[in-house]
């Protein structure tokens, strides 16, 4: 049964990766036959060497000079096909191979990082990235060997095998039945090896995207490991990624070594069988000393494609489990979905209400639970609390990171569900605590606000968020590449060039996550003033840590374990001396 269900998930990656390969039909095609040409032009030289022998130098009735004429006469068209025709038939043949097998891998990889980009940041919370990058790089890359091989050159050792036989039969029949009687012996190795092959492949290439997941993610946090001095220990959980892989590639590696080992005795044998009972019918003056020569070379053609089919087939066992591993990540669902239906956000407002909303996560814990209130068009709402009581849930609803579990969020009186994402996405602008800062210009990193943006626009987007003049102090101004995640910029710096991708995008509706609490006074004294000068006119979410930075807020939400228990604005709230009072007096700024 389990054999069963791998041979059905074999044949459902094959077809799905022939829709990629069917709009390439034709360069198929036309490789494949430029591969004939290419392998059937050495096909004759068992032949030159049978007429060498035979008609030249066996010919009792020629002359010595006439001898040299015909062979010099001969060696010159084989020159002129071997030098003037062969040369571009193998560039051609190679050059279309190669760039047919590319195109797909780019179509391959341009759909998947489409798909990688719609699904939800639950996915992403679950995996590790250094195992989709695997996926997306590496089993893709396998994957074309399927092309190359199953595609192309398979069919082109079976011409040349088939074209072998044909010219052999016409030289001897029961020769070319002894060279041809192990053959049936193939199909039983191929069909008892490479069914497990295909199983071990997968498993190795699973334990190498986990020891790639692990690498990056230590990679990425080698600060801390070095803040805690860690290096020793974590040299021991690198070892147990690494043993539990070189477990499983000397598992494949093992079992390779016994196919092979089968399936070279077959291959050997057979020749020496063949040049045992040529040598008999010489002997007996039943073929010509030139025929037995070509019989022994022609094995080599025969054989050498056999090898190479078995070679195919541990490749195309490797890619088939590339593909499958590709398939799963390509089938993960989407959580955050348009509804049928959906129609753009236009003509925003900003005005966002929370109806009866309830949120858990697909392991069933509840973060939020009967979320209710109000924010009217142009407001700003402050967000406070204890760490964990559910703020940045609240926040990350808003723009369908995820999707509530109950009840409903309104902006512009309908349900967010009922708008596409994206245009939603289009109008909200996000301020993080840690925010992404890519690995190149300080002007490419404010562009993405707004790709389209002129110079001018990202200037002016940039003295608005009081980070022109640091820009301008950097060694290349706003072409100075900034490292992975921003790593030559201070975090105040980083949170600045935040800020102006945010202005430069212009939305009706902002959140500022936890924005400053992680910067020093000077640093948050001028974010504070590019913040409010971004809040102005705009429905503005504000999740802050230190209270004195939301004080002017339209209205303050006190949030504990999910629900609100307090709302109003400072001056109200601190008239209550109820939870915002004591958090406020915790904090010592009364």
């Amino acid at each position: 049964m389990k054999q069963s269900n791998l041979e059905m998930m074999t044949l459902g990656s094959v077809r799905r990766y022939l829709n990629y390969i069917k709009p390439y039909w034709k360069e198929i095609s036309i490789t494949v036959l430029v591969g004939m040409m290419k392998f059937g032009i050495p096909l004759i030289i068992p032949l030159i060497m049978k007429y060498v022998i035979d008609d030249i130098i066996g010919a009792t009735d020629m002359t010595t000079a006439e001898q040299l004429n015909q062979l010099a006469w001969l060696m010159g068209i084989v020159l002129v096909i071997f030098i003037i025709f062969r040369p571009p038939i193998e560039y051609y043949r190679q050059y279309f191979a190669q760039w047919t097998g590319n195109k797909i891998l780019y179509d391959i990889r341009d759909q998947l990082f489409h798909h990688l980009q719609k699904l939800s940041l639950q996915f992403y919370a679950n995996r590790k990235s250094g195992e989709v990058i695997s996926r997306v790089i590496h089993d893709v890359e396998q994957t074309k060997n399927f092309i190359i091989t199953g595609m192309m050159n398979i069919w082109l050792d079976l011409f040349t095998i088939i074209v072998a036989i044909i010219i052999m039969l016409t030289m001897d029949v029961w020769l070319t039945l002894i060279a041809i009687s192990l053959m049936p012996l193939y199909g039983f190795a191929i069909k008892y090896f490479y069914s497990r092959l295909r199983h071990l492949t997968r498993e190795r290439s699973q334990a190498l995207a986990e020891v790639q997941g692990h690498l990056h993610e230590r990679l990425q946090g080698m600060n801390v490991i070095r803040s805690f001095a860690l290096e020793d220990y974590e040299q021991e959980q690198f070892q147990k990624q690494n043993t539990h892989f070189l477990t499983k590639a000397i598992d494949h590696t093992r079992w390779n070594a016994k196919t092979f080992a089968v399936v070279n005795t077959i291959t050997d044998i057979a020749p020496v069988m063949v040049i045992g009972f040529a040598g008999m019918l010489v002997i007996q003056n039943g073929i010509t000393v030139g025929t037995m020569v070509a019989f022994v070379a022609y094995m080599d053609r025969l054989y050498n494609p056999l090898r190479r089919l078995v070679n195919s087939s541990t490749t195309i066992t490797q890619s088939i489990a590339s593909m499958d591993r590709v398939f799963e990540l390509a089938d993960e669902t989407y959580d955050i979905e348009d509804r049928p239906g959906a129609v753009p956000y236009r003509f925003p407002q900003g005005e966002v209400i929370f109806e009866d909303v309830e949120f858990a996560y697909n392991d069933g814990e509840t973060l939020l639970k009967n979320m209710n209130f109000r924010v009217e068009a142009g407001q700003t709402v402050a967000l406070v609390g204890m760490s964990g009581g559910g703020k940045s849930t609240i926040m990350s609803l808003i723009p369908r990171f995820h999707d509530v579990t109950g009840g409903r969020i309104l902006v512009d009186g309908k349900d967010i569900r009922d708008y596409q994402m994206r245009t939603l996405r289009d109008r909200i602008g996000m301020v993080l605590q840690d925010n992404i800062i890519f690995s190149d210009s300080v002007m490419f990193n404010i562009r993405m606000g707004r790709p389209d943006a002129t110079d001018e626009e990202v200037y002016e987007a940039a003295k608005a968020a009081n980070a022109h003049d640091f820009i301008m102090d950097l060694t290349y101004g706003y072409e100075t590449n900034i490292g992975e995640r921003g790593v030559k910029l201070s975090g105040g710096q980083k949170q600045r060039v935040a800020i102006a991708r945010v202005f430069l995008k212009s939305p009706e509706i902002l959140i500022f996550d936890e924005a400053t609490s992680s910067l020093d006074l000077e640093s948050e004294s001028l974010i504070q003033q590019s913040l409010f000068r971004l809040a102005e006119h705009r429905t503005t979410f504000i999740v802050a840590h230190r209270l004195s930075t939301i004080t002017h807020s339209d209205n303050i939400l006190v949030i504990d374990q999910g629900r609100v228990v307090e709302s109003g604005s400072h001056d109200e709230l601190m008239a209550k001396q109820g939870a915002y009072y004591n958090l406020f007096q915790v904090q010592n700024l009364g």
